[in-house]
């Protein structure tokens, strides 16, 4: 990367870059796949709830439905889908976007520090 670039230059060097290429496709390779199971998965809960009434009203145990318990997997799955993507993310994409960012940090200018906790006012304007 150079370093006598405006940021503007330096943010689309990086963003055509193929590390950067390489972060996005892993992205999508996760983000894709996931919304349409987890959209086919909702959409099949809708429709059975509309039109297989009885297949939905059928009892587990006590009270708990087929509907019921659909609905609570839904939540569950929302929370596994989550949990999976920060897995994912701190395995696969954390690292890239790491790099990507440092390497473009490398060559801004830093702003400036901000005195820490344990400074005092003193310390932090010398």
């Amino acid at each position: 990367m150079t370093t006598d670039a405006t940021p503007a230059e330096r943010y689309l060097e990086v963003q055509r870059s193929a590390e950067f290429s390489a972060l996005r496709r892993k992205l999508r390779t996760f983000i894709f796949p996931m919304t349409i199971a987890f959209f086919l998965w909702y959409a099949l809960y809708v429709l059975l709830s509309a039109y297989a009434r009885g297949f939905m009203s059928v009892k587990l145990v006590g009270n708990i439905n087929v509907a019921l318990l659909f609905g609570l997997l839904q939540f569950v799955s929302t929370f596994l889908i989550a949990w999976y993507y920060s897995r994912y993310a701190a395995r696969e994409l954390d690292p890239i976007a790491d790099r990507i960012g440092n390497e473009l940090a490398g060559t801004t200018i830093s702003p400036a520090r901000e005195p820490d906790d344990t400074t005092t006012d003193t310390e932090a304007t010398k």
